[in-house]
Order: structure tokens, then sequence, then C-alpha cells
């Protein structure tokens, strides 16, 4: 038999060789010493990155093949009725709460993008500034806030009975928040910041050359958005809108409360309720082909568009200026969002945080939920930090088409509900949980129980499956940005890849790592899914503290814990905003009068 024995090391094999290059039989001495020598030409920082590749992938698909198995299993009792009854309905409500989310954050991220790059007007860095902050709020606290603040008891109604003489609420119509509209308003305006934060990013680096150009034919404002400025921020209003209606997807607290029978929740009510794993599993792949379409259908609008934007037109648009109406009024547009989205909400919880006392009185047992709260958040950025950077410098060390297909397949967690990546990942921490008793049952003849699948680790490994994307798209923006020379220059005066690494890339990629750091810390104190399902026994986080208060009508009382992840939260997004609006380019407009 003849065989190929590759002698080239990993990431440059010969058109032919399969796999790693190495195939013998493993019968004759000889060709297992020429193997063994071709195993050792691999450099370590090449064993490292293809160890930190397959790693990533892994913890990414095991979780989706896991899910598909158990899916497989079917339940004969009560799948016909998850088909008949469940699926449909919940099918139907996740559509219209998704079209109509999307709608309402497109509206208000692309109108108030638009404004504040295009236009000066009262308050306009303000807003720039503020227009952000509802990402702080996770969409559950909002939704509660609102259902206390617009209750048949809450104080508008109670105001407006006041005010106009009527006795009970029979006496008078009012919008009802726990409806699906309720929802979509609620969604729509703490998740617009998705969209807001894209198009505006990609409407501060357009050059001035067709916009001074349509000017000079006589377009007006309105013109230019219409037909140029908006079909050219088109694919930044795609990834907004994606982002929006995944973080749609993955809400349960919001849409529980609310009273909107999404699939996340059908998933949750299957698995706990009715004590099916089967049932949630395949309504949890309905809805994993749903994200498979939603994500199909945003880059299938895009396949043939092409931005780009001459090199000599270096030069930004002067921003117009605008006086009386007009600016009070895009002022008061900008205005909106933040007061419904941020303020409201904001308002509310310091005003019950302080009238009821919870800073004086608060429940000691708060202590050990914000201690549990940052242990696992900061746990789960550290280890996220070190998988998707150490994935990129693999990539960018060994630029092979296998690694860099890993880190990509690593970053899928993102698109899957934090309900769906519970339940995929029940059986592989159970899975581990066998093997490290039966290694300690064979070694020290006792085993150690459930110290992944029953423990803290197991929320921090569904956190870290979950936000990886974060860490990968931060370390893909920062090495981006450092030139090869610098790896070039490192290698010529002896410097190996550790060295490298440590005196080159994560000191230039370090404002990179803290964003990374700071956004996934905030996403994890947000986090409620996947908390909710596989946090351990008598273990709450502030999330989950907030929901047992949510679900037993008294929100009020966790009104501290809900007020600790808005400020927590605030820092990352107002770090995101400075960074925009330091943009080369941006600094230093000269507005030009209407």
């Amino acid at each position: 038999m003849t065989d190929r024995i590759a002698s080239e090391p990993f990431g440059r094999h010969r058109a032919g060789d399969v796999g790693t290059g190495i195939l013998l039989d493993q019968n004759t001495p000889h060709k297992r010493e020429r193997a063994s020598l071709a195993l050792r030409r691999w450099p370590p920082s090449q064993v490292v990155a293809v160890t930190f590749a397959v790693g990533i992938a892994v913890l990414a698909v095991a979780p989706l093949v896991n899910l598909i198995w158990i899916a497989l299993q079917g339940d004969a009792e009560i799948w016909p009725h998850l088909a008949a009854h469940v699926i449909p309905e919940a099918l139907r409500q996740t559509a219209w709460l998704l079209a109509g989310v999307a709608v309402v954050a497109a509206v208000i991220g692309v109108g108030t993008a638009w404004l504040v790059t295009t236009f000066d007007f009262p308050g306009r860095i303000t807003f720039a500034w503020l227009l952000p902050l509802p990402l702080a709020i996770p969409t559950y606290i909002v939704a509660y806030v609102y259902v206390d603040i617009l209750d048949a008891i809450g104080p508008v109604q109670s105001a407006l009975r006041a005010v106009v003489g009527w006795r009970s609420p029979v006496d008078y119509w009012f919008p009802d928040v726990r409806s699906l509209p309720g929802a979509i308003f609620v969604m729509g305006f703490v998740l617009y910041p998705y969209v807001y934060l894209a198009t505006r990013a990609m409407l501060q680096t357009q050059g001035a050359s067709m916009r001074d150009a349509a000017r000079v034919l006589g377009a007006r404002p309105w013109t230019l958005a219409r037909q140029i400025t908006l079909p050219l921020a088109r694919p930044a209003l795609a990834v907004g809108v994606a982002l929006v209606l995944l973080e749609t997807l993955n809400d349960i607290g919001a849409s529980e409360y609310l009273g909107v029978q999404t699939l996340t929740l059908s998933i949750f009510t299957t698995w706990l309720n009715r004590g099916s794993l089967p049932g949630a599993a395949q309504i949890a792949c309905v809805m994993l082909v749903l994200v498979s379409v939603l994500i199909w259908l945003e880059r299938y609008g895009r396949r043939w568009q092409s931005f780009t934007t001459p090199v000599q037109d270096s030069r930004i648009a002067a921003r117009v200026v605008l006086a009386g109406r007009a600016g009070w009024g895009a002022a008061a547009a900008c205005a909106m969002p933040v007061l419904l989205g941020f303020a409201v909400p904001f308002g509310y919880l310091l005003y019950q945080v302080v009238m009821r006392g919870l800073l004086i009185g608060f429940d000691p047992a708060l202590i050990w939920h914000t201690v549990s709260t940052v242990v696992f958040a900061a746990a789960a950025t550290a280890l996220a930090l070190a998988l998707g950077f150490g994935a990129v410098l693999a990539v960018r060390l060994v630029p092979h088409p296998f690694i860099a297909t890993c880190v990509t397949l690593g970053g899928i967690g993102y698109a899957i509900p934090g309900t769906v990546l519970a339940l995929a990942l029940l059986s592989p921490l159970v899975l581990i949980d066998d093997g490290l008793n039966w290694i300690t049952r064979s070694v020290f003849g006792i085993g150690v129980g459930l110290v992944v699948a029953g423990s803290g680790a197991a929320v921090i490994i569904a956190y870290v499956t979950r936000f990886l994307a974060i860490a990968t798209g931060f370390a893909q923006a920062g090495f981006a940005r450092i030139s090869t020379d610098f790896d070039d220059v490192a290698r010529s005066l002896g410097a190996g890849p550790g060295h490298m690494v440590r005196t080159v890339h994560m000191p230039l990629a370090a404002p990179a790592l803290w964003g990374a750091a700071l956004l996934i810390f905030v996403d994890c104190l947000k986090e409620l899914p996947a908390t909710l399902l596989l946090r351990p026994l008598n273990v709450e986080t502030l999330s989950t503290y907030i929901y047992q208060f949510a679900t037993r009508g008294s929100f009020e009382e966790g009104s501290l814990a809900a007020l600790l992840i808005v400020v927590v939260g605030i820092a990352p997004i107002m770090r995101i905003t400075r960074f925009a609006e330091l943009m080369p380019g941006t600094a230093g407009r000269d507005a030009e009068r209407r």
C-alpha cells in the first residue's frame, strides 16, 4: 500500500493531502517513525492554534447536536398537542412580535442616527450620548416598570380617573400594556440602540462628494436621506435589525409578563411545567430554523450590494443647522426614545428604591445574590475573552481555513436564545459529570456528584457559549488595526509567538479587550433565560432575584436589584458612545446654514 506523509507543517500541506496530511500503515515501524517526525515538526504555536479552533467549534456545535438528538427521541403523548395547539399560536405571536419590534427599532434607530449625524440642533451632542442608554436596561425590567405604571391601579390611570372624574376602569378605555402591542412597544424602545449605533457608525464614514453634488443640483435634506444616505446605510440597518430580532427571540421575562406566548416561552413551559424535555427540544429546533431563516434573509438582502468610498474623498459632509421649529422638532424626536426607553424606567426604579427605603432596610440576601452575579459574570467574561482573543490570535499566527472556519462556528452561540442553549447544554454537562465520577470512582472509590451540571459552572459555560461571539468580534476588529509588519519585525528580532503576543499584540489590542470585557460582563448580568434554567439550587442572581418578585406580583420589592443592573450597565454603553464620537473625521465639522 502506498501512503503519503506530509513533510510540511500544518497550514502549508500540498493539494491532495488529507486532514493533517498523515496517512500511514501503523504496522510498519519505519512509517511510524516518519509520522512521529512529521508531528514533531509542528511548532507549538500551531498545536495551540488547532486546540483553540477545535475547542471553540465543539463548544458551539456539541450543544446543537445534542438538542437535535433529544428532539429525535420524540414524545408520543405531547407532540400531537404541541403541533396542533402550541407551536402554531407561538409561531404566529413570535412572527408578529418580531415584525413589530423590527419596525419600531428600525424607525427610531435610523431616524435618530440620521438626525444627530446630519443636522445641528439644540442638544444634539447630549442626545448623541443619551440615545444608546436604553441598552443598559434589560427588556424584562422595562416590562415590569411599564406594567406598574400603566396598570389599572398604577399612577397614570389613577391620575386620569382623578382628573376626569371616572370611578373605575370600566368607565373608560385604556390601552393594555399586557398585550402583543405592549410587548412591541417595550422591546422596540429598549432595543433600538442596536440599529442606532450601527447606522450612525455607517453614516459617520460617508464622504461628502455625493451629498455635495446632490445639493448643487437642488436636492433637499429629505431627498438626500431617501436617495443617498439611507441606501448607503442599508448594510448597517440590516445588521442592527438582525441583532434586535435575535435579542427579541432570546427574551423570556418580558414576553411572559406581558402575556405573549412566544416560542421561547413555549420551550420554558413545555420543559418545566409539562415535564417534557423532548417536546421542549422539538420546539427549540423549530426556533433554530426560524433563527437560521432570519440570518439567511439578512445576508440574502445584501448579496449583491457593495459599498465603497473613493480614497480621495476624505471630507466628511458638513452638518446642516436646524433653527427654530425644525431644530426643536429634531430635539423632541431624539428626546422621546430616551425618555420612554431609559428615563422613565430608571426614574421609576430610583423612586421605588427611595420611597420603600430599600437602601436602608434591604434584604441581606441581596448581598449574596450580588456576589453570585458578579462571580458568574466575571468568570464567564475572563473565560470568553481568553477563548475569543486566543482564537483570533490563532487565526493570525496560523492563517489556515480550517482554523478560521472553527472560529466562525464558535460565534453561532450568540444567535441561540438562552432557553434553547440551556436545553442543549443539559445533556453534555451531565455527560461530563458522568466522566468525572467514573474517574474519581476508579481512583478514589467515591463519586463527586454533579460538579458541573449542578453548580455555577453550568451557568458560566452557558454565558461563554452565548457571548463568545462578542469577544471574537472585538478581537477581530482590534487585530485588524495591527499591521502584520509588526509581526514580521518581531520575528526578525527573534521573538517567538508567546513573546510577540505579550509585547506587541495585547498592548495594541487592549482597547478592544476592555470594550469586549465590559459588554460581556453587562450581558451576563442581564441574562435571564439561561440563568433561570441552569443556576444551582438555592442560588439566585440579580436577574433571577428580580424575576421571582415579578412572578409574585411584587416587582417593586426588587427595584434595588434592578437598579444595580442598570447602573452597572451604563458605563460600557457610555464607553461605546465615546468611541463613536471620537471616530476619525467626526470632529471639527463645519456646519452650513440650511
